[in-house]
């Protein structure tokens, strides 16, 4: 239950260095298949028990409620199956660079040639190219004070550019935009596909924003207290997180979102055949953040049933696949194109449907119960005592 709301509440949730991400690799994780990350965590914590009442040599009753959970998990799971369609190949692009940096007006350009220059390392036909979140970052005002080395990258350039590569490479492109909206009111985070002829085909705007990273909470409060807030929140999507395309619909999580088991649910349930996450976290030092990531996307494509595409412009980039194993990762900082077969596919798991609400009502019943448990013994234990003084009283009128 904790898990669950921190996983939704404040801000609309942080599920930062949750239980569920360290339990993705134990035999456990293909129960999120069934009933979402929930379960995982609820069986981690149940396997920690065990674990602490055998070290204790506390073993009755144990094994059978282990039993109990783990043989209906167990006999279900073969039941869960999606629909596998066909098989296309895909290219997931790292442009590299330094990590550990922010983003800067000056730098923009050098981010896009990066990405530019690592998508014609393929050497091989490719029916899907993705690229990372907020590569293509453009001005909106055509004049600026900025002494920069080289010119600004513009809007109209980065739409010929982006259009031209797709039709070279002869493949559905799904690029990374970040820009300031043409009222100048609000930031623009979304993913545009281009089909293989160049021409732009959908677009997804991200939904599930970072707090305090692309919009203040509170921001009335806070800025009395700090002047280094960000002058513009983002605007957040509104439509499903699926796109349409010449392979089909696509789901897509940008960044933050593939924390979310909701999202993916969202891009899934509305028929997405493969998730796409692009993502930047090359302002983050080390890789602690980074890695989390992976961890989300193999909960996700345990989850869905699905292919997940995750790429970062300094790494991680990863293509996991439906059973939740990285077949693919780079390193940080380095130019990577990785290449894969990957299957599209249809349906939808218990999890897609369902979502956390079978462990939210579980968790709801067993806390009922064990409060009712909890009156049941201190009625008893007042009953016993109430006896027992009127058993006392009764003794002294004798004497």
């Amino acid at each position: 239950m904790p898990e669950l709301i921190r996983w939704n509440w404040p801000f609309g949730g942080v599920p930062i260095s949750t239980l569920a991400m360290a339990g993705v690799a134990t035999p456990l994780a293909a129960s999120v298949r069934l009933f979402g990350s929930p379960i995982l965590v609820v069986l981690m914590a149940l396997a920690g028990v065990i674990l602490a009442d055998l070290v204790s040599r506390r073993r009755a009753g144990l094994g059978a409620v282990a039993m109990l959970v783990a043989m209906p998990l167990a006999g279900l799971l073969p039941l869960v199956a999606t629909d596998e369609g066909d098989s296309i190949r895909v290219a997931v692009v790292q442009g590299g660079g330094p990590q550990n940096t922010r983003a800067d007006l000056c730098e923009n350009r050098q981010v896009f040639e990066r990405h530019m220059a690592a998508s014609r390392l393929i050497d091989e036909p490719v029916d899907l190219v993705l690229w990372p979140e907020d590569v293509v970052h453009p001005v909106v005002d055509a004049t600026t004070s900025e002494p920069c080395p080289e010119p600004l990258l513009r809007r109209s350039e980065a739409v010929t550019r982006v259009s031209q590569l797709a039709d070279d490479l002869d493949a559905v492109l799904v690029t990374g935009w970040f820009e300031t909206s043409a009222d100048r009111t609000a930031n623009l985070n979304y993913s545009i596909v281009s089909d293989s002829n160049g021409t732009t085909r959908d677009r997804y705007d991200k939904v599930q924003l970072v707090p305090f990273g692309e919009f203040v909470p509170l921001r009335g409060f806070i800025e009395r207290f700090s002047s280094e807030l960000p002058g513009r929140d983002a605007r957040a999507g509104t439509d499903p997180a699926v796109v349409d395309s010449e392979l089909g619909p696509l789901g897509v999580a940008i960044s933050w979102e593939v924390f979310f088991d909701h999202r993916a649910r969202d891009a899934i349930g509305n028929g997405g055949a493969v998730l796409l996450n692009p993502t930047n976290g090359s302002s983050y030092w080390l890789t602690i953040v980074q890695s989390q990531q992976i961890a989300s996307s193999r909960l996700r494509a345990l989850e869905t049933d699905r292919w997940v595409l995750q790429a970062a412009p300094t790494g991680f980039s990863a293509i996991v696949d439906p059973s939740g194993e990285v077949v693919a990762r780079s390193g940080v900082s380095e130019q990577k194109v990785l290449i894969e077969t990957i299957e599209l596919r249809g349906g939808r798991t218990p999890a897609v449907v369902l979502g956390s609400w079978p462990v939210l009502v579980g968790s709801a019943a067993i806390l009922l119960f064990a409060h009712l448990d909890s009156l049941r013994q201190t009625v008893a234990r007042r009953s016993r005592a109430r006896q027992q003084a009127h058993q006392r009283a009764h003794r002294r009128a004798r004497q």
